[in-house]
């Protein structure tokens, strides 16, 4: 129906989800854009790692403002009125129970004759997990039953068809006000794969599917990060971002590169003889960061070493000069306050509704910003009518009244946006800087003991999807898992028992801020100490090409090699088993592509810096002051 190909429903779904993509994240940056074309049928395959809003994100950034179409159940069809309101929001029929392929993609091939774009997440569903798990091949199957169905039908004269990865990167997706990066990929064509899928040989076409699912992954893994395990992952995102401290530091054009580039330097096998103690370091201030609703910008606010120097013995900051600190960041706060109060009062329903909403689904992280996001949206629909209608009144419900109400709310919300993020940085900084002044100043006995410290030292691993298929193998270029580097709960004789599982509830700030302190300067010694032994082994490597570690194949490609492993005979048969490909990139290129991106590594220094000052213990006699 005519009214339906105008798709009008999903052009204003497509315009409030944006509106509110843009509200909820700081910015949503889009690479790759030239490698879609500009008409034409198109079958869009997708990562999916965020619910609702992968969908959202998808059509909003989707270049040239095409229209996407997504597949539904055929049986909702059924009724004209319900079918015209799924076809006009951008759906497309799907037989799921039909075993005749052309029946069950009927309703895609007549959208793609029409040269329509249609969207698929071949992962199947969303989940959290290190590494893309899983690429199903019923995009696949589509695209190479187009094209095929197009070569029987040369009079329809028919646009031929091409797959378009995207892959969305969320740097927190939990997290408001964080960013995305969507990349599309180059545009694959059907050329390589049809002649073998039109072929009578029995598994042919099954093998031409696999080989382009094969492809379409290739391309997905390329433009994400993935890594082995959840440690990997971990220690990787905790050295990220003691190297850039600012959250605000890292281009986003960069993101995807430079954090699986510390993702493979953290899968090498032992690169260093520290590597265990490292990463321990690592695991146990993200975990503690995780326990405390921190991040380390935050605490890089505080008063402790501003360069981060490794060398700084004692690593709680002076009583006194927490409280300055305090004092600056509570007197800056409260300048802005006046400038953003009534924004802030009008969307405190907003806030806490979307708080609301991610604590019901506090297990399912890629569930959590869409729940936010939906229930702050519901929020926004009864506070911003109520508003207009309170400046109506103001302009005596006039016609022009009208117009200057809803005007107003626009500038409203533009300044809101516009106030936001400086206001949440300031907001988070205060509050950490209070929590801090409580560690710092509580007695010395009230910290947690090893033991009840122990459940807070372990990261959280998200729950794992029911519907991925188990087992499953890691992505293509991924090393095999790594064990856990964590040391079992120590022995502390008849102290505290240690506690089973990690407390839903927040630890207090007084028991638990001297051990953040005490670990975060220790995962930066480590850092350090981890980056000068890489130098000192690329040093001595240097007569013999270099030292080398592990690196994705594509980013081997980029900036290391590739080298070809062939695996060993099977037993008894004398038969060498199948060669696979392993990359590789040398330390002091790995080190040099880091600074070149704005890393501040950590380096082990004897000295101590001028205009630095010692951070004192809260228990020492004294207040740290500034050196001359």
């Amino acid at each position: 129906m005519s009214s339906g190909d105008l798709q009008l429903l999903h052009r204003v779904i497509r315009y409030m989800s944006s509106a509110g993509a843009a509200s909820f994240f700081t910015e949503i940056r889009v690479i790759g854009g030239d490698n879609v074309p500009r008409d034409g049928p198109i079958i869009v395959t997708a990562t999916h790692h965020n619910m609702m809003l992968d969908p959202a994100i998808l059509s909003y950034t989707f270049p040239y403002g095409r229209i996407l179409n997504y597949w539904s159940k055929a049986s909702l069809f059924v009724n004209p009125i319900v079918s015209w309101v799924l076809y006009s929001s951008g759906n497309i029929p799907v037989d799921r129970k039909s075993k005749d392929r052309k029946v069950l993609l009927k309703g895609t091939l007549e959208a793609l004759a029409k040269g329509y774009v249609v969207a698929l997440f071949p992962e199947g569903t969303s989940y959290t997990e290190p590494r893309i798990m899983q690429i199903k091949d019923g995009a696949a199957w589509a695209a190479l039953e187009y094209t095929k169905w197009m070569q029987t039908v040369p009079e329809k004269n028919l646009k031929p068809l091409v797959v378009v990865p995207a892959a969305m990167v969320y740097t927190n997706k939990s997290k408001y006000r964080s960013d995305v990066v969507v990349e599309y990929g180059r545009a694959i064509t059907m050329d390589p794969y049809i002649e073998q899928f039109s072929s009578e040989v029995e598994g042919a076409p099954r093998a031409a599917v696999k080989r382009l699912s094969a492809a379409i992954e290739s391309s997905l893994v390329s433009a994400t990060i993935n890594g082995p395990d959840w440690d990997t992952i971990y220690a990787a995102r905790m050295a990220r971002d003691i190297i850039w401290a600012d959250d605000r530091s890292i281009n986003l054009d960069e993101f995807v590169p430079i954090s699986q580039t510390l993702v493979d330097l953290f899968s090498t096998p032992n690169p260093t003889p520290n590597f265990k103690s490292v990463k321990r370091h690592l695991l146990e201030y993200y975990s503690l960061l995780q326990s405390t609703h921190l991040t380390n910008s935050v605490l890089s606010n505080l008063p402790l070493p501003r360069t981060l120097d490794p060398n700084t013995q004692t690593p709680l900051p002076s009583r006194l000069l927490t409280l300055l600190i305090l004092v600056r960041d509570t007197f800056s706060t409260l300048l802005r306050l006046p400038f953003f109060a009534f924004p802030l009062l009008m969307y405190l329903p907003v806030y806490f509704m979307g708080r609301v909403g991610a604590r019901l689904v506090e297990d399912e992280e890629e569930t959590q910003a869409q729940n936010k996001l939906v229930f702050g949206l519901l929020s926004m629909l009864l506070v911003y009518p109520t508003a207009f209608f309170f400046l109506w009144a103001l302009f005596m419900y006039t016609r022009v009244g009208a117009l200057m109400a809803a005007a107003t709310l626009w500038l409203f919300a533009r300044y809101h946006d516009s106030m936001i993020n400086a206001n949440y940085e300031h907001a988070k900084r205060l509050l950490a800087t209070w929590r801090a002044l409580m560690g710092v100043w509580a007695p010395k006995n009230w910290e947690f003991s090893l033991a009840a410290l122990a459940p807070y030292t372990t990261p959280v691993v998200p729950k794992e999807s029911e519907f991925i298929n188990k087992p499953v193998s890691s992505a293509p270029d991924s090393p095999t898992p790594a064990p856990a580097v964590l040391p079992p709960t120590p022995e502390v004789g008849n102290m505290e028992p240690p506690v089973a599982a990690r407390p839903k509830r927040r630890p207090p700030s007084r028991r638990i801020m001297r051990h953040v302190l005490r670990a975060r300067v220790e995962a930066v010694k480590a850092l350090a100490e981890f980056f000068e032994q890489l130098q000192r082994q690329s040093a001595q490597s240097r007569a013999q090409g270099g030292y080398r570690v592990h690196a994705s194949l594509h980013l081997a490609h980029l900036y290391g090699g590739v080298e070809v492993v062939q695996a060993p005979k099977v037993e008894g048969e004398g038969v060498a088993g199948d060669a696979s490909e392993k990359g590789w990139r040398e330390v002091g290129e790995v080190i040099a592509f880091l600074k070149n991106r704005g890393a501040k590594i950590p380096l082990m220094k004897h000295e101590q810096i001028e205009g630095e000052w010692a951070a004192l213990s809260s228990d020492a006699e004294g207040d740290a002051i500034p050196s001359s």
